[in-house]
């Protein structure tokens, strides 16, 4: 291994693990900067549903990658990968440690192994084809084809289902595949929270609450209101589809909505895990424990030194 390569930090887990806040406290421990790499907290307008940190979280601590699209408009992998690894440059260029926070495990492998994007344009008549069948058809293709991605993605977006399925038909390769094909970027110490199965659903639990009662309903009438039509809420994540839904007349109630909700990050949080523990560089923390983060990065530091010179550029 290459020991001139600058260091990151991952700090990764499932929603609502407490990603957010370990990343704060460490980056000011070690004098350090965040890249999120969470796919929705790019866009602009979707704070309460993502759990995006506060403005007074962010004066703690520079953050990198909030706010930069328009939830009108997709953001690709590729985009954040570009954008991701010059905020990292940047970061190193500056003396300071950067963080890669986040729980959107394309996101986190584009930057960290690093993942080769396969420039495949559309296809539009390919897209018509599998438009046309149904959505569960399509999933089951998908998990021939290329398993490890059909257990991470959204299994209801159709949008994202065609496009892996796309990338599949057109290069003959799996997406998941893809991965590690480059020269690693960084050395990586990969810092994943653990919390026992039902304290991950009561934190969820608890969280869909208190987003609830912040005012997620109306952060989605706004975001209609700008423009971003209900289909494309379909695609920005379980809370903005079922919010969605329901103002769409598809539940008989809010708090019919709200425990669907909760049974769907369930699901999803099983999946994210699914993902994460075939990682072995994975150092597990017990829950959120801030000692132990600090005793995995100050024994990551000082054996990798402290390169703080960024020697890649983003094209």
């Amino acid at each position: 291994m290459d020991q001139q390569l600058p260091n990151l930090i991952v700090v990764l887990g499932p929603t609502a693990s407490g990603k957010s806040t370990l990343g704060i406290v460490l980056a000011q421990h070690f004098s350090g900067e965040i890249i999120s790499a969470d796919s929705r907290q790019i866009y602009r307008g979707m704070d309460i549903g993502t759990a995006k940190v506060t403005q007074e979280e962010q004066a703690l601590v520079a953050h990198h990658l909030l706010d930069v699209a328009d939830p009108r408009e997709v953001y690709s992998v590729a985009q954040f990968q570009q954008q991701a690894i010059a905020a990292i440059n940047d970061i190193l260029v500056r003396c300071k440690q950067p963080f890669l926070i986040g729980g959107s495990p394309h996101y986190i492998y584009a930057v960290v192994d690093p993942l080769d994007i396969p420039a495949i344009p559309p296809q539009p008549e390919l897209r018509r084809e599998l438009e046309a069948r149904p959505l569960s058809e399509l999933v089951a293709q998908l998990e021939e084809l290329d398993p490890q991605s059909a257990a991470t993605i959204d299994r209801k977006n159709a949008r994202r289902v065609i496009r892996a399925l796309e990338v599949c038909l057109v290069s003959g390769k799996p997406f998941s595949k893809l991965r590690g094909v480059a020269a690693p970027l960084y050395h990586c110490l990969f810092l994943g929270i653990n919390w026992p199965r039902n304290v991950v659903y009561a934190r969820i639990d608890a969280r869909v609450d208190e987003r609830m009662h912040l005012g997620m309903v109306q952060e989605v009438r706004d975001l209609l209101d700008a423009g971003v039509s209900f289909e494309r809420l379909e695609a920005l994540g379980l809370e903005y589809r079922f919010i969605g839904r329901f103002l769409r007349g598809e539940f008989a109630s809010e708090a019919e909505m709200v425990q669907r909700l909760k049974y769907a990050i369930h699901d999803f949080t099983r999946r994210q895990l699914t993902w994460f523990r075939k990682d072995t560089r994975i150092v597990w923390l017990e829950g959120n424990d801030v000692e132990q983060a600090q005793r995995e990065v100050e024994r990551f530091l000082y054996y990798f030194g402290t390169v703080t010179e960024g020697r890649n550029e983003a094209e």
